[in-house]
C-alpha cells in the first residue's frame, strides 16, 4: 500500500470573532466594580490611554523631551527583550532590564495620568493602608494557644498534629487511630486522647468536637448555668430531636413538652460551628450598576451609576506622535498599536453604557407593577422578550444582566431576577414563579404551627389565590428552593 500526501483546497464559510468583538462582550459583562478594574490595568499598561479631566486644561500635555526619552526607552526596551531571550544567564541584561524597569517607573509617575505636586497622598497606597488585615486563621488561632500550653513532649506533638486536621467549622473529622496510623510518631494513641481533651478546653469553645452531639455537651459541661436536663436531652436524644419528635422525647424522659421546648431555647445560644468565630470571611462588595427612582409623572426614571467610571481619552501628543513619518518605524508601530488598543476600549465602553441603559429601560417599563407593589406583582420576562424590543441577540441581553445589580424601590437585587419565566392565573395572566413562591411564603408564615400545611393542603391555598394547576411536586420543589422545612419540622408543641 503506497502512502503519499497531497493538497487539497476546500471552500466554506465559518464565524470567527474578531479580537475588537471578544473584547466588546467581555466589557459588556463585566459588572462596574471589575470594569473599574479593568480600566486601572489598561490605564498602567497602555500609555497613551489616559483619564480625561476636564477640569485641567493641562491634562495629557507631556513635554518634547519627555516624549522623546519615551520612544528611546521603547526601543531600548524591546532590544534588551531579544538580548534576554537569547541569552538569559548573562547579569549584563539583567541590569539593563532592571534599569529599564525603573526608568520606566519614572515616566510613569511624570506622565499626564498623575497631576498634581509632588505632595499629593497616592491613593492607590491609602487604599492599600486602609484594607482590613486578612485576620487570623482557626489553625494560627489554635496553634497560638497550643504553645503556651504546659504539658508532656508527647502530648504537645500529638495536639500540634490534631490540630493540624481540625476543619474551618472546629470539627476533627479524622479518627485518632487513623491520624495515627497515617503517620509514624513517637507517641501512641493515648497521647492524642489526651491532647485533645485539652484542645477542647481551648478557645472557641468545643473547638475539636468530633461530631455535633460532643460539640453541644462540651459548650453545656463548660456553661456557668446547671445544663444537667439539657445534657441528658442531647446525649440521649438528639437523633429524636432532630426529628421534631418532641411528645415521644417527654414520654420517654417522663416530663412535659413545654420543658422540652424551654430547653431547646436555652440550647439555641450554643454554637455548632465554633470555628467559624476565628479567621477571614470576605464578603463580596455590591455596587448598583443601574439606579431606579420615581418621578414626578407617576412612572420610574431608569440611569447608569457609572460616576465611579472614570472618563478615558487617548493622549494628543502620542496620538501626533504617531502619524510622524520622520520617528522610528519600531516606536510608530507601538505608539498605533496602543492607540489602537485604547480606542478599542473607549468603544466597548460606550457600548456597554449604552447596552445596559437600554435593556434595563425596557425591563423597568415591563415590571413597573413589580417596583410599585413588591415583589408578588412580578410578571414572567423572557429575555428573548427584552432582545426583540431592545433588537439585539438574546445572548447580548444575557451578558448585560450577568452580574449586574440594580437599585429601586424595592432594594439592590440581581438585574438578573427580574427576569424568568411563569404559570397562568385563574384571570388568565401569566404569574412569574417568583410571585408564586412569594405566595407560598405568605401561606406557611400565617399557617397555624401546631397544625402546619403538608404540600398539598399548599398547593390548594395556592389555588385559591388564583395559581391554577400548580402541582404538589413543584409546592415541594419551590419549599426546598426556599429552605422551607418540612411539616413536621415545622410543626410547633
Amino acid at each position: 500500500m503506497k502512502m503519499s500526501m497531497t493538497g487539497q483546497m476546500r471552500m466554506d464559510q465559518r464565524m470567527k470573532l474578531a479580537p475588537r468583538m471578544i473584547q466588546s462582550m467581555e466589557i459588556l459583562q463585566l459588572p462596574t466594580l471589575g470594569l473599574i478594574e479593568k480600566i486601572e490595568t489598561e490605564l498602567n499598561s497602555n500609555p497613551t490611554l489616559e483619564v480625561a479631566d476636564d477640569d485641567e486644561s493641562n491634562a495629557g500635555e507631556i513635554s518634547q523631551a519627555a516624549a522623546d526619552e519615551k520612544v528611546e526607552q521603547i526601543i531600548e526596551a524591546e532590544q534588551t527583550e531579544r538580548n534576554l531571550t537569547a541569552d538569559r544567564d548573562k547579569r549584563d541584561e539583567f541590569k539593563r532590564f532592571e534599569e529599564f524597569a525603573d526608568q520606566s517607573d519614572d515616566f510613569r509617575t511624570e506622565g499626564s495620568r498623575r497631576t498634581g505636586s509632588d505632595d499629593e497622598p497616592d491613593k492607590k497606597m491609602e487604599a492599600m493602608n486602609n484594607t482590613a488585615d486578612r485576620g487570623q486563621s482557626l489553625h494560627e488561632y489554635l496553634s497560638e494557644q497550643w504553645r503556651l500550653v504546659d504539658t508532656d513532649e508527647k502530648i504537645k506533638k500529638a495536639g500540634q498534629l490534631i490540630i493540624d486536621y481540625i476543619d474551618e467549622k472546629g470539627y476533627l473529622r479524622v479518627r485518632l487511630q487513623q491520624l495515627h496510623n497515617k503517620d509514624r510518631h513517637d507517641f501512641g494513641v493515648e497521647d492524642m486522647e489526651a491532647a485533645l481533651k485539652i484542645i477542647q478546653q481551648l478557645e472557641p469553645a468545643s473547638v475539636g468536637a468530633r461530631d455535633i452531639k460532643e460539640c453541644l455537651l462540651i459548650q453545656m459541661a463548660q456553661s456557668a448555668e446547671d445544663m444537667s436536663f439539657e445534657m441528658e436531652l442531647v446525649s440521649k436524644y438528639l437523633d429524636k430531636l432532630l426529628e421534631n419528635k418532641l411528645p415521644e422525647i417527654a414520654r420517654k424522659m417522663n416530663c412535659s413538652v413545654e420543658r422540652i421546648g424551654q430547653a431547646i431555647t436555652r440550647m439555641r445560644k450554643f454554637d455548632t460551628s465554633p470555628g467559624l468565630q476565628v479567621g477571614a470571611r470576605y464578603n463580596h462588595p455590591i455596587k448598583a450598576d443601574v439606579i431606579v427612582e420615581s418621578d414626578d409623572a407617576g412612572g420610574f426614571k431608569v440611569y447608569l451609576a457609572d460616576r465611579s467610571i472614570p472618563s478615558l481619552r487617548i493622549n494628543q501628543y502620542y496620538a501626533s506622535m504617531s502619524k510622524d513619518k520622520n520617528l522610528d518605524s519600531k516606536a510608530r508601530d507601538f505608539l498605533k498599536n496602543n492607540i489602537r488598543s485604547a480606542q478599542w476600549l473607549m468603544d466597548a465602553i460606550e457600548q456597554r453604557k449604552h447596552t445596559l441603559l437600554r435593556v434595563s429601560r425596557e425591563v423597568v417599563e415591563r415590571q413597573k407593577d413589580f417596583f410599585e407593589k413588591g415583589t408578588m406583582f412580578l410578571r414572567p420576562l423572557p429575555m428573548s422578550e427584552i432582545a426583540d424590543a431592545v433588537g439585539v441577540h438574546i445572548a447580548t441581553v444575557s451578558r448585560a444582566a450577568a452580574g449586574k445589580y440594580i437599585q429601586s424601590p424595592q432594594g439592590i437585587m440581581p438585574l438578573r431576577d427580574l427576569f424568568g419565566g411563569g404559570m397562568e392565573t385563574d384571570s388568565g395572566t401569566n404569574e412569574s414563579f417568583e410571585a408564586i413562591r412569594a405566595k407560598m411564603q405568605q401561606i406557611i408564615d400565617s399557617e397555624d404551627k401546631s397544625k402546619p400545611l403538608n404540600d398539598d393542603e399548599i398547593k390548594l391555598k395556592l389555588e385559591e389565590l388564583g395559581v391554577k394547576e400548580i402541582a404538589r411536586r413543584t409546592v415541594a420543589k419551590y419549599r426546598k428552593i426556599m429552605n422551607i422545612p418540612t411539616t413536621r419540622f415545622r410543626k410547633r408543641f
